[in-house]
């Protein structure tokens, strides 16, 4: 067997993998699957973009999932929380809030994967929601990821050394700052222009902090994909974590106004849903669900989110 290449973790890599460790080292996952019927949704879908003629104002499948969870998770604030919990003391807290920041993943245009916070997508209709998105791309094309990601890592390490962990931050940045493993940021010159450019131009640390909720599309990715995504990671502090799936032809079985029941093909789009059981119970998420099947069982009220 021969060693084709070694790749060492650049700094994207770096904070997926020491924050994801931590979820499997330190939460104990359950999850379920929602199976959405979206068949009733599609033709609503097309509605909202019929006047449409701006690319970048289109509403997407994928923005109204979006909002439709958000929905959800109001009818379920429970599910929209932050896990404080000491094991040794046996002691948790869990704090709510009153907006739903999403943690959604992106595809940059290098190709690599990061995490943005979708700030307030609870509050925004459909179009600010779109509007959201795009200019949260838009600005990616224009940031050093780097010296971004950079920025939260620092920053994560800083609040560490305040609550004590003194070992943590000492390993963290030697690790980030030596050898073959160096974190390599802007300089000089470079560093002084890029901090100069406007952050209304690029990315911050407050564009990739910590949000309330995870959801990633994973139907986007590869929307060819058959079943659906069995176990997702929750990232800390957050109790909850989505997987929106690819949708899919299926047959159903369907009951009409008479209550006679048929087999119909139907389009199927799964939802992942991961839980914290520290913090939350199957019950917890019963509100959530039923909140789902109100909407899909009354597509047209998304008409009035645009």
């Amino acid at each position: 067997m021969a060693l084709v290449k070694k790749e060492h973790f650049g700094i994207a890599r770096k904070i997926v993998s020491n924050m994801t460790s931590e979820s499997w080292e330190t939460i104990p996952h359950a999850t379920m699957t929602y199976e959405a019927d979206i068949t009733d949704l599609m033709p609503q879908y097309k509605k909202l973009n019929e006047d449409c003629t701006d690319k970048t104002k289109k509403i997407t499948i994928n923005t109204i999932m979006l909002k439709i969870l958000c929905e959800g998770l109001k009818a379920a604030p429970k599910m929209n929380t932050h896990l404080i919990f000491n094991r040794k003391l046996v002691r948790g807290c869990l704090k709510y809030y009153d907006h739903i920041d999403i943690s959604m993943p992106l595809v940059l245009p290098t190709g690599e994967m990061m995490t943005v916070n979708m700030h307030d997508m609870g509050n925004k209709s459909l179009s600010e929601m779109t509007d959201a998105i795009n200019d949260t791309i838009r600005r990616a094309k224009g940031s050093d990821m780097n010296e971004v990601m950079f920025e939260v890592s620092l920053d994560n390490t800083l609040n560490g050394l305040k609550e004590g962990k003194i070992l943590q931050a000492i390993r963290r940045l030697y690790g980030s700052k030596t050898g073959k493993h160096k974190v390599k940021t802007l300089t000089g010159k470079d560093k002084k222009e890029y901090y100069a450019i406007p952050t209304t131009e690029r990315l911050t640390k407050h564009d990739i902090e910590q949000g309330t909720t995870t959801i990633s599309n994973l139907g986007s990715i590869y929307k060819e994909q058959k079943g659906f995504c069995a176990l997702l990671e929750i990232i800390p502090p957050q109790t909850t974590a989505f997987a929106i799936n690819a949708a899919q032809k299926r047959p159903t079985v369907v009951t009409d106004e008479n209550g006679k029941e048929s087999i119909e093909i139907r389009t199927i789009l799964p939802i992942t849903i991961a839980i914290d059981h520290r913090a939350l119970d199957y019950g917890d998420v019963v509100p959530f669900m039923k909140k789902l099947d109100e909407i899909f069982a009354n597509p047209e009220v998304v008409l009035g989110w645009k």
